[in-house]
C-alpha cells in the first residue's frame, strides 16, 4: 500500500515569498516567470507535514482572450466572450520540483486547486469563477495529471502565443487546451 503524502496549498501574499516564487520558476519551470497580464493568484505547494516543505509553485491569472477550440466548446460569440471573459481563468504555471517525485502528487494537487481556488479568487477579486482552462506543451508533456483530475481536452492552440500580433510563429508552439468546468450551469454562466 503506497502512503499519500498530506500537501497543501498555500497563497503567497508577501513580499519575501511572492520573491522566492519567482525565483523558483524562473529557475526551475520551462518557461520560466514572466509577469501575467491581469489578474492573478500564485501557490506554494508544500507538504502538509509541521516542516511544510515546499514541493512546487502554482500560478492562476487571466485567460487567453481567444482560442477557437474552447470558444466552439463553450458556444459562444465575441460578444459574449468579451462580456464573460473574466469568469475564466488560467492555470498559467505549475511546477513540481524535478526533485520532488510523489506517486499522483501532480493530479492531487489539481483536484486540491479546482476546490480551493475559486474561493480564493472570489475573495480577492469580488466574484466567482465558472471555468478553469489551462495549456499543456505537447512536445514536453502529456497532460495525465489534468486527465487523471478529470478536466476535458478541448482542442489545440495555433501555435502563435499572446504576442504574436503579426501571425508569424504560427505552429510554432502548439498547445493542448483542458478546461475544468466549476459549477453545473457553467455554459450559462459564459453565455449569459
Amino acid at each position: 500500500m503506497t502512503k499519500r503524502l498530506p500537501i497543501l496549498l498555500t497563497r503567497v501574499e508577501a513580499k519575501e515569498h511572492r520573491r522566492l516564487w519567482y525565483e523558483y520558476v524562473d529557475r526551475y519551470h520551462y518557461l520560466g516567470y514572466r509577469l501575467p497580464f491581469g489578474a492573478q493568484l500564485r501557490y506554494f505547494i508544500k507538504s502538509g507535514t509541521k516542516q511544510g516543505v515546499i514541493l512546487g509553485c502554482l500560478q492562476f491569472s487571466s485567460p487567453a482572450w481567444k482560442m477557437a477550440p474552447r470558444d466552439r466548446w463553450i458556444q459562444w460569440g465575441d460578444e459574449q466572450r468579451k462580456r464573460n471573459l473574466q469568469k475564466i481563468i488560467n492555470n498559467s504555471r505549475f511546477l513540481i520540483f524535478p526533485w520532488v517525485k510523489v506517486k499522483n502528487l501532480a493530479s492531487s494537487v489539481i483536484a486540491m486547486a479546482v476546490k480551493t481556488i475559486p474561493d480564493d479568487w472570489q475573495s480577492c477579486y469580488g466574484y466567482h469563477p465558472v471555468l478553469m482552462e489551462t495549456l499543456v506543451d505537447q512536445k514536453r508533456f502529456k497532460g495525465i495529471c489534468y486527465k487523471a483530475a478529470n478536466w476535458i481536452h478541448v482542442g489545440e492552440t495555433t501555435g502563435r502565443g499572446r504576442m504574436d500580433r503579426e501571425n508569424k510563429r504560427h505552429g510554432m508552439a502548439v498547445k493542448e487546451i483542458y478546461v475544468y468546468p466549476l459549477c453545473n450551469r457553467f455554459r450559462q454562466e459564459l453565455l449569459a
